[in-house]
């Protein structure tokens, strides 16, 4: 795999994220630096409650950090209103969660294409095709009528893929994308995601599996809401994180 080091998608700096309330301050997030290229796999580990999941809703604007800086494609994003926020959310990252959130009264199609419609400004025909095409891409076309409650696991997954392409994001965030499946369609899945890392998509994945951190080009170790480790090469022994990821 070829990493570009043109452009860098995710650039933060000094990331702090504090949750208050009247008698607590719980740090969740302290002094991240981190930086994604374009086309880069990049794997976070960590054990439970470290931070990665809030490290994840940051850099997909789902939640504002306390301070730092965050530049998204070379953009300054933190002080962006609500409303703005989203904008960029739809036009330039595509998620992926461990509980699928696909929507049980739409079909295959209508969830992937959900985004596109939400976006606006994109006509039917346009619509049609581009989310014929990424399904087609992650091998769910033949299903596209079909609605979640008649797919497996792995295929709402797929579908889940499929729906975070299709406005053609900058970075694709996955939370734990194979935590709801066995392990033969969770290797389906990880292998869909190798596939568009090689085709030059831009993924930063949040796994407690070392076996699956391993494909990334790059493992980020978190511990107590700080990165204790980014140097490791991917598919080298996890060693204890084998245990607390």
């Amino acid at each position: 795999m070829t990493v570009s080091t043109a452009t860098p998608v995710i650039a933060i700096e000094d990331l702090t994220k504090v949750y208050r309330t009247e008698e607590l301050e719980t740090h969740a997030l302290t002094g991240i630096h981190l930086t994604v290229m374009e086309g880069e796999y990049v794997a976070v580990m960590g054990p439970s409650g470290c931070g990665k999941t809030t490290l994840l809703s940051l850099l997909g604007l789902l939640d504002e950090s306390t301070s730092g800086t965050y530049h998204l494609s070379g953009q300054p994003v933190e002080a962006l209103r609500a409303a703005e926020r989203a904008h960029v959310r739809n036009r330039h990252i595509g998620f992926v969660f461990q509980a699928f959130n696909l929507i049980g009264d739409l079909t295959v199609f209508e969830n992937v294409e959900l985004p596109l419609v939400y976006r606006g400004g994109v006509s039917r025909s346009e619509r049609r095709e581009r989310t014929e095409q990424v399904l087609d891409e992650v091998g769910m076309l033949h299903r596209a009528r079909h609605y979640p409650y008649q797919l497996s696991g792995g295929q709402q997954q797929r579908t889940a893929v499929a729906r975070a392409l299709v406005t053609e994001p900058d970075i694709l965030l996955a939370d734990e994308p194979t935590g709801n499946l066995d392990s033969k369609a969770g290797q389906s899945v990880m292998s869909l995601l190798d596939a568009l890392n090689e085709r030059g998509a831009t993924i930063l994945m949040v796994t407690h599996d070392p076996q699956y951190a391993a494909r990334a080009q790059r493992i980020v170790r978190l511990h107590d809401g700080q990165i204790v480790d980014e140097s490791a090469e991917a598919g080298a022994p996890a060693m204890q994180w084998a245990e607390l990821g």
